[in-house]
């Protein structure tokens, strides 16, 4: 099982970080402790994915170009993008709610922000902002795969094997049923869509995670809903 504790260690670090990425736009403390802990000098999980390696090139190459500190100018232009990519106004270049891929008026809180609450239910968890916002953002969804595998690791740790077996059954399911039907497709949307180091960077580093669950838990991605 030790192979199991490093693999599910690295996987609850990275995709706490990249479920924090994306749930917010960034503010400056945050992203001066990227920069100044190195935190993109190599990835705890999936580092052999060629995704996971072309996303950190960019992701260092903007740590060093921020290595004295985020800039007004610099945190500006990244809120901006946050916002172009992910709010709007005007068209939203990539929506980070599952439901609008698989709505044909690309709609929220459809079936599957339902579907993906009571998974979150099951395990004792509620959106910050219940009904107010759409339980299905991509965020949420790699912060919950980040529990996911903290449960599993904390069940390795108390020697209960059932436990979890049960995590690791969750979390093919959850990604099976919800994540990989659009989280890679919405990388490759963020990837061609964005002029920033930074938000290239993590699309390429959370479509090389997704990559590495698929084979870890040998769970297939599907195609992706077009676009």
């Amino acid at each position: 099982m030790t192979a199991w504790t490093e693999t599910l260690a690295g996987e609850m670090l990275l995709f706490k970080l990249l479920g924090k990425a994306f749930y917010a736009a960034p503010d400056r403390e945050w992203l001066d402790a990227l920069v100044k802990e190195d935190i993109f000098a190599e990835s705890p999980f999936g580092g052999a994915q060629p995704d996971t390696k072309a996303g950190l090139t960019l992701l260092r190459a903007w740590s060093r170009a921020n290595r004295d500190g985020i800039s007004d100018v610099a945190l500006e232009t990244l809120q901006a993008e946050y916002t172009r990519l992910f709010i709007g106004p005007g068209p939203v270049v990539a929506p980070p709610w599952e439901s609008v891929y698989f709505s044909e008026e690309r709609l929220l809180f459809q079936r599957e922000t339902f579907q993906v609450r009571a998974w979150y239910a099951r395990f004792g968890l509620t959106v910050p902002s219940l009904h107010r916002e759409p339980d299905d953002h991509i965020g949420l969804e790699l912060s919950f795969v980040a529990h996911l595998g903290e449960l599993a690791l904390q069940a390795i740790q108390a020697n209960e094997q059932e436990r979890f077996q049960e995590a690791l059954e969750a979390e093919r399911r959850f990604l099976s049923e919800h994540l990989f039907k659009w989280g890679p497709g919405w990388c490759t949307r963020v990837e061609a869509n964005s002029g920033s180091e930074f938000f290239r960077g993590l699309s390429l580093v959370t479509r090389g995670a997704l990559s590495e669950l698929s084979e870890q838990l040998a769970v297939p991605i599907p195609m992706q809903p077009g676009s």
